[in-house]
């Protein structure tokens, strides 16, 4: 008789072979199509979601062996928890210093790409998807204030002009446009969790799941901030190997944990977190250890992240693209999420600084778009997703549309001659409503 232990862990083995296999796959996938994007100056990104669009529409060619990479929990799982790492890298990148310095310019720019991208989102929504309830159009609109300013970043370091006044802008705005869109988030998403549970939210709730978003920020930054030299100091006194990267994990989950408690999504808790380790006392801790939090966290988002980005494209189901409705929503949601970055330039104070450049570096929605659209497809309202597979794959479309066209068109904006006014800008020309000379800090 076969033992009993024998039987549980072949019956582990057989629920676990396929996550295994899935993985390979998904890895390996991940970085063929990465390493052909970046061969051809694009985002890795890119490739990541168009490897999961080829691998869940297989069948199209008439090969069904990949439809078990649909329905694995295991791998969903991993992927929300490379989100959650990947906004963790974020906060941890960023200082809360650098964010209450940021100038007027960032700020105004910032508010102005939340505002108009998320009412020209709605609108496009309701027009080709009147059926849908009013939450399904309101988070296409947050789907849309989303912005990636990683491929930007990277733009205008291989372009060396990632100190010009230009790069400051949209690099303080980023951050800023980060913390705005996770409240967003946060907001909308309470509206639908509430209308699913049969209660409805006016205005003064909204307003305070917005303030229990600030709230939270600012209260558990301040608390991290007191407990977290304490929590390293005492990480110190330990000897084995890998205190470090087990501190910072479990700060990263216990604080993803709390917002979640809160009523917020958990990255919101994640990019506290990293805010909290960014201005902590951790580098003794890794002195010792002789590698850097970078050094131990990138393995971990390699492996996660990949998982994520191909699930995203798994998700895209090409069939729907056979509806001109559905492709000509895609276009039209294309066209505003274009139109509502570019708006961002005329928040920009002072002479000298190029906007449309300012605009452009806005435009691309990357992994945090995606972010927003997988929310989207995991809250219900009367048991159905909340973002369709129709309006989903619309929405990657949108993503990937706006990942593409910026690295060209920075470029080409950002490469040309400068005039003596923009010159004259980068030199400190920049007066901002303080009356100060100096343009504004750079968030990193």
């Amino acid at each position: 008789m076969i033992p009993a232990m024998v039987l549980a862990t072949t019956a582990a083995g057989a629920d676990v072979a396929p996550v295994l296999l899935g993985l390979a796959v998904i890895l390996v996938g991940a970085k063929l199509g990465g390493e052909i994007c970046e061969r051809l100056r694009q985002p890795a990104v890119l490739g990541e979601l168009l490897v999961g669009v080829a691998l869940g529409n297989a069948q199209i060619l008439g090969f069904d062996g990949l439809q078990f990479l649909q329905g694995q929990e295991a791998l969903a799982v991993l992927a929300e928890l490379g989100i959650i790492l990947l906004l963790f890298e974020v906060g941890s990148e960023t200082t809360v210093s650098h964010m209450l310095r940021v100038g007027p310019s960032a700020l105004l720019v910032a508010a102005i790409g939340v505002a108009a991208p998320s009412i020209l989102g709605f609108l496009t929504a309701r027009l080709f998807f009147p059926e849908e309830s009013v939450y399904a159009h309101v988070f296409v609109g947050a789907i849309l204030c989303a912005t990636s300013v990683g491929i930007t970043a990277r733009v205008l370091r291989d372009l060396g002009r990632a100190q010009t006044a230009e790069s400051k802008i949209v690099l303080g705005a980023a951050v800023i446009d980060d913390v705005l869109g996770l409240i967003v988030l946060a907001a909308v998403s309470g509206l639908i969790v509430a209308a699913n549970a049969g209660r409805t939210m006016g205005a003064g709730a909204v307003l305070g799941i917005t303030g229990k978003a600030l709230l939270f920020l600012v209260l558990s930054t301040a608390a991290g901030l007191w407990l977290s030299p304490r929590v390293f100091r005492w990480g110190y006194r330990l000897r084995s190997r890998g205190v470090l990267l087990a501190t910072s994990l479990s700060l990263c989950f216990v604080m993803a944990y709390l917002s979640y408690l809160a009523g917020l999504a958990p990255i919101v808790g994640a990019f506290t977190a990293g805010l909290i380790l960014r201005n902590g006392p951790f580098e003794r801790l890794a002195e010792r250890e002789g590698v850097s939090f970078e050094q131990l966290l990138h393995p971990i988002t390699g492996l996660l992240l990949p998982v994520f980005f191909v699930l995203m494209g798994l998700r895209v189901n090409l069939d729907a693209f056979a509806q001109p409705q559905i492709l000509a929503f895609a276009g039209v949601l294309c066209v505003a999420a274009v139109a509502g970055k570019l708006v961002c330039g005329i928040g920009v104070l002072g002479r000298g600084v190029d906007r449309l450049a300012v605009g452009l570096g806005m435009i691309p929605r990357g992994e945090v778009g995606l972010i927003f659209a997988g929310v989207g497809t995991s809250l219900l309202l009367s048991g159905q997703p909340v973002v369709t597979r129709a309006i989903f794959s619309g929405a990657v479309i949108m993503v990937m549309v706006t990942t593409l066209v910026t690295p060209p068109l920075l470029s080409w904006r950002m490469g040309r001659k400068r005039s003596p006014d923009e010159e004259g800008y980068q030199e400190g020309a920049y007066v901002g409503s303080a009356g100060r000379h100096d343009p504004p800090s750079s968030t990193g």
